[in-house]
């Protein structure tokens, strides 16, 4: 087993352990971590501690402790800036869309207004959207329509 310390800039430092896996209950899993955040205020003062297991098809070889904890930041920047924009922009938690294949439908036009608008410079969503829904022909253009 290997322990090692990442730290984020700008961010709490984490600790990640890495125990490599031989073939057994997973057949494709390599390596198995552990990635323990501590939460604290300005002052310092640990308000709380999250602790979360993931597991990689990557040997040790393929990902060292500095890929390992790239790769999970990697995720966390796909959660803030997809899920996130869907859940606070969108209040997609709260939609009423339940049956058949309307909540997938639903969830690609998001994404897909989300993309568009990523790709057109809009760095805030929410205000892209209030710029291009007030106006049918821009939101056209910025489909290429």
């Amino acid at each position: 087993m290997s322990l090692s310390k990442a730290v984020v800039p700008n961010r709490s430092p984490f600790r990640l352990t890495i125990v490599p896996l031989d073939d057994g209950l997973f057949s494709y899993a390599r390596q198995a971590v552990r990635v323990v955040r501590n939460r604290s205020n300005l002052n310092d003062q640990v308000l709380s501690t999250e602790t979360s297991y993931f597991i990689t098809s990557l040997t040790p070889e393929q990902a060292g402790p500095k890929e390992l904890g790239r790769l999970i930041r990697g995720h966390w920047e796909i959660e803030n800036r997809i899920h996130w924009v869907r859940d606070v922009t969108f209040d997609e938690d709260r939609s009423q869309i339940r049956t058949g294949s309307a909540p997938r439908v639903m969830a690609t036009l998001r994404n897909l207004a989300i993309g568009a608008l990523r790709i057109a410079g809009h760095s805030n969503i929410a205000a892209g959207i209030r710029a291009v829904g007030r106006n049918i022909n821009r939101a056209l253009e910025l489909l290429g329509l």
